[in-house]
């Protein structure tokens, strides 16, 4: 295994691999997802969620709901549920039951998004996208917490 140059401060001699840091980031972000959910129990609240639907899904949604014969109270309803090969797989359905206590809700483009309490720690910046080519058609979450998803990339490890 080819070691780097980086050094543990402190530590002469102790050199870094780049597993060492690989894990050291991971644990960085474990850290941060526990002062999230920290923060959200002692303030006993919902957090704002923080994600972004872009136009072209935002388009897409309206066109299910319109083909489907959805009324107005229809929201889409984004999550994650444990399973799929690394771990967590990603949930979108339509849903009109909302809980004060423990979803969140905004607006991207006309659409209504609602996210619960567990799911906004692993979808924090996470953007909801629409692919329409010859390689693949359909809902695309780019979520920057992701530390390891399957190939079909329908799964993921934060």
């Amino acid at each position: 295994m080819t070691m780097s140059k980086v050094r543990y401060p402190g530590r002469p001699g102790n050199r870094v691999s780049p597993v060492d840091i690989a894990q050291a980031l991971k644990i960085q972000r474990l850290k941060s997802l526990q002062k999230k959910v920290i923060t959200t129990a002692i303030l006993g609240g919902v957090r704002p969620v923080s994600i972004t639907v872009t136009e072209k899904a935002a388009d897409e949604v309206r066109r299910v709901w319109q083909d489907q014969k959805f009324d107005e109270s229809m929201f889409l309803r984004i999550g994650i549920a444990a399973g799929g090969c690394s771990g967590f797989s990603y949930s979108l359905k339509p849903d009109n039951q909302f809980d004060d206590t423990s979803d969140s809700k905004i607006d991207c483009h006309g659409v209504s998004v609602v996210v619960d309490k567990k799911s906004a720690l692993y979808l924090e910046g996470t953007t909801l996208d629409w692919h329409d080519g010859l390689d693949r058609r359909g809902f695309t979450f780019d979520n920057p917490n992701v530390v390891k998803s399957c190939g079909c990339g329908s799964s993921f490890q934060a």
